[in-house]
């Protein structure tokens, strides 16, 4: 509720509004975040390590329960709102032996209540039209264990994508992705944002520049910045020191003091 009303199911994707989590009592993760995504906007979310990124995404899909406060997706409870809900996790573990094809894992997105053990031809279709956006159709048929990690991720990434969500989370998805990949995710990324809301944890300061319109800083508390005014001067404030921001497309962010300088090296 906001004000005493329910929250607007239409209006927002993602609402959350004063939560609080904490793994252990007396010691908060996240504490008092207010965080709103409208439909048809994207964002990026940042932040030093242990900020709590990936609590909220945690807390996004309802895999954690907030002390306090409340967590509305699609104007329904995490848990309610998963069926519209691709994922792609920082890490995945499998064991090298178990015999799954890189199709098999796309197809574990295709898992739903009342499955009845067998993958249709739809789900088939689906799958394999998920690696062919994410650019690896060859690889459908291939032990996953042996794909390489930029592979793997793409994998994952597809994964995500035969749900056909309306609200993917993606977190570190240009991890062990070579220069070249990357490039090309980037692309099928902003054609991705066309049809749903995409929400990426990146600890790549310069994509937020890359067509996102919310850049969402997180250390246990969270500030929400348009991705156009969000400058070093905002960077250094949630990471607690001094960082360069790249600016690839456009104007330079960093601290260089050229306005003109696009490309200037940094971390």
């Amino acid at each position: 509720r906001r004000n005493g009303k329910p929250m607007n199911a239409t209006e927002n994707i993602i609402e959350l509004r004063d939560v609080c989590f904490g793994y252990e009592p007396g010691r908060r993760v996240l504490d008092s975040v207010n965080l709103t995504v409208n439909r048809g906007q994207s964002g990026c979310i940042v932040g030093p390590n242990g900020g709590g990124k990936s609590t909220l995404l945690g807390l996004l899909l309802g895999l954690l329960t907030p002390e306090s406060g409340e967590i509305r997706i699609f104007g329904v409870s995490p848990v309610e709102a998963r069926p519209k809900v691709g994922y792609m996790p920082q890490f995945h573990q499998l064991d090298g032996a178990f015999p799954v094809t890189a199709l098999e894992v796309v197809l574990m997105g295709r898992l739903r209540r009342g499955f009845c053990g067998r993958y249709s031809a739809e789900d088939k279709r689906i799958a394999r039209a998920a690696l062919e956006e994410m650019g690896i159709p060859q690889v459908a048929e291939r032990s996953f264990a042996a794909l390489s990690g930029g592979q793997r991720q793409r994998v994952l990434i597809a994964r995500a994508l035969a749900c056909e969500p309306e609200l993917l989370l993606l977190d570190e998805p240009t991890a062990n992705i070579d220069p070249g990949a990357e490039e090309q995710f980037y692309a099928t990324l902003e054609v991705l944002r066309r049809r749903m809301t995409v929400l990426t944890v990146s600890h790549d300061l310069g994509f937020v520049n890359r067509e996102v319109d919310l850049v969402i800083c997180v250390n246990r508390r969270v500030t929400v910045h348009e991705a156009g005014r969000f400058d070093a001067a905002a960077a250094n404030a949630v990471y607690h020191h001094e960082v360069n921001l790249i600016k690839h497309d456009h104007d330079c962010f960093c601290n260089c003091k050229h306005a003109d300088c696009g490309r200037k090296e940094g971390r």
